[in-house]
C-alpha cells in the first residue's frame, strides 16, 4: 500500500499581536468599557489572542492510501465539531459537519476529514462557502467518485443579537459526483449523516 502525504497550510498572514492588543483596547474603550480594573486590565490581550486562535488553522499532513481492497461504499465521519467566525459580525458560529465520500483509487486517513473541516472553518467565514470549500477541496485532492458535506450550526450573530432566535440552527449541504447525481446514493448519505433524505 503506497502512502501519499501532502503538507497542507493556508498562507499565514502577517500578524502584529501588539497592534491587535492596542486595537482591542481602543475598541473596548470606545464602547464605554473601563479597562482600569483588575478583571479587565488583561482583556485586550486575551481578546487579541482569542481571535488569533480562531482565525489561524493548524497545518496538517494529508495522508492518502491506495484503495487496495477496492472499497466502493460510503465513508462518512459524522458530527465533526466546527467553530468558525461569521465574517459579517465576527461572532462565532458553532456546530457539526458530516463529511463523506465514495472512494476512487485512493482512501483518506480518517482524521483528515476533521482536519479539512478545521482548515476552512478558521478565518472569517460564511457557512455556505465553508460547506462548498470542504467538498471542493476533497474532490480536488482525493478524486473520489462522490463527496457529501452537511453542516449544522448555530450562529451567535443570529441568536445573541438582531432577531435573537435562540436555538435556531442553519443547515447547508454540498453534494458532488455520484452523491449528487444518484438518488439512492444521495438518500443513503443523508440518512447516514442523520439529517434525512433531501
Amino acid at each position: 500500500m503506497s502512502v501519499t502525504p501532502l503538507r497542507v497550510a493556508h498562507q499565514r498572514p502577517r500578524r502584529d499581536p501588539v497592534a491587535a492588543e492596542r486595537a482591542a483596547a481602543a475598541f473596548l474603550v470606545a464602547l464605554g468599557i473601563d479597562l482600569d480594573t483588575d478583571s479587565l486590565a488583561e482583556t485586550p490581550a486575551r481578546m487579541a489572542r482569542a481571535y488569533a486562535e480562531l482565525l489561524t488553522p493548524r497545518e496538517f499532513r494529508l495522508t492518502t492510501f491506495d484503495n487496495d481492497e477496492g472499497y466502493d461504499e460510503l465513508v462518512l465521519a459524522r458530527a465533526i465539531p466546527i467553530r468558525s467566525v461569521c465574517e459579517h459580525h465576527l461572532l462565532p458560529f458553532v456546530g457539526v459537519a458530516h463529511v463523506g465520500y465514495l472512494p476512487g483509487e485512493r482512501i483518506l486517513g480518517l482524521s483528515k476529514l476533521a482536519r479539512v473541516v478545521e482548515l476552512f472553518a478558521h478565518g472569517p467565514q460564511v457557512q455556505e462557502r465553508l460547506t462548498k470549500q470542504v467538498a471542493d477541496w476533497l474532490t480536488t485532492h482525493l478524486d473520489p467518485r462522490g463527496v457529501g458535506v452537511v453542516i449544522e450550526a448555530e450562529h451567535l450573530c443570529m441568536t445573541l443579537r438582531g432577531v435573537r432566535a435562540g436555538g435556531a440552527t442553519t443547515i447547508t449541504s454540498t453534494l458532488l459526483g455520484t452523491l449528487r447525481d444518484d438518488a439512492r446514493s444521495r438518500a443513503e448519505f443523508f440518512t447516514l449523516a442523520g439529517v434525512g433524505p433531501r
